[in-house]
């Protein structure tokens, strides 16, 4: 009997270990390979293969640490069916830039379809997933 608890246990830890993912720290240069090459195109085109979530923020800012280990718990919610960047401002300028990101954090929700949506500020957890809900997973 042991050696079946064992052997389950081990197992559902596998498991988890397999479909954790992790936020991805993201250059300008990754952005234009994974999520829209806008020096070359006019028109939003995604070129991401599952939903993706961006955190615009800093290293300094106090909301932009509050809203980091919230986005590190979803991008094991939702492992396997949204990926979670992360863009430090100041070293992304062009990024911010082209986003027009003035005030931290920012967050860029991109769906599969359509246009992404940016919102300003820290939101709460629970905002965070009725919005993921609602706008990526619908």
């Amino acid at each position: 009997m042991r050696k079946i608890i064992l052997t389950v246990i081990c197992c559902m830890a596998a498991l988890c270990t397999i479909c954790a993912e992790d936020v991805v720290y993201l250059t300008t240069e990754q952005f234009r390979e994974r999520v829209f090459d806008y020096k070359t195109q006019r028109e939003w085109v995604f070129r991401g293969d599952k939903p993706c979530i961006i955190d615009f923020y800093t290293t300094w800012c106090g909301p932009c640490k509050r809203l980091a280990p919230i986005m590190e718990e979803l991008s094991q919610t939702y492992c396997g069916q949204i990926t979670f960047y992360k863009a430090d401002t100041e070293r992304e300028r062009e990024l911010a830039y082209v986003f027009g990101i003035n005030s931290i954090p920012q967050v860029l929700y991109i769906p599969m379809e359509g246009k992404p949506m940016l919102l300003k500020g820290l939101y709460p957890k629970e905002d965070i997933i009725r919005i993921i809900n609602e706008f990526l997973l619908k």
